[in-house]
């Protein structure tokens, strides 16, 4: 297995847990906290599904699915196309309004793109520096691992808020 076979398979399991976590769920469960200024299931989804977008897209010089695919247009969100989640306050978070079905869409094209990359990086790719802005600089290796990281803690998230709802 190489190094890219790994992280495939680490993103391939994202796309299968965040797809099942909204599978058949209403809009009013998608949006239903379990707490007044917590997360629900859509802006979880949504947001681990545009830091993978956001993050992959930048490391292989892409434009994001979200813009080159339409789906900003779909989901008709009130913010600026390049938000992705972070930073917002419980109030913006309350925001993200989308059916079951265009989040698993959206977050379904944002692993083909991701795949796609992932074909054409070898072992020694890992290695290139993405981001100097950190110190130490941040690899691509590093980089796609902290967005495994950040997306397994959402889609934890999520099914925990599922669970909760009893669905």
């Amino acid at each position: 297995m190489t190094p890219a076979d790994l992280l495939k398979d680490a993103f391939g399991r994202i796309v299968e847990s965040g797809t099942a976590v909204v599978d058949g769920l209403t809009d009013d469960q998608l949006t239903r906290r379990p707490a007044p200024d917590a997360n629900p299931i859509a802006w979880l989804v949504w947001h681990l599904a545009r830091v993978q977008d956001d993050h992959v897209a930048d490391v292989a010089g892409q434009e994001q699915v979200w813009t080159a695919q339409g789906f900003a247009e779909r989901f008709d969100l009130p913010f600026d196309d390049g938000a992705t989640g972070y930073g917002q306050d419980a109030e913006a978070v309350g925001r993200v309004r989308a059916p079951a079905d265009l989040l698993a869409a959206y977050l379904r094209a944002v692993h083909e793109q991701t795949v796609a990359f992932l074909d054409t990086v070898g072992p020694d790719d890992l290695d290139r520096v993405v981001d100097d802005s950190w110190d130490p600089p941040v690899t691509l290796g590093a980089r796609l691992v902290s967005v495994v990281d950040d997306d397994t803690k959402h889609l934890g998230q999520a099914a925990y808020v599922r669970g909760l709802l009893g669905a």
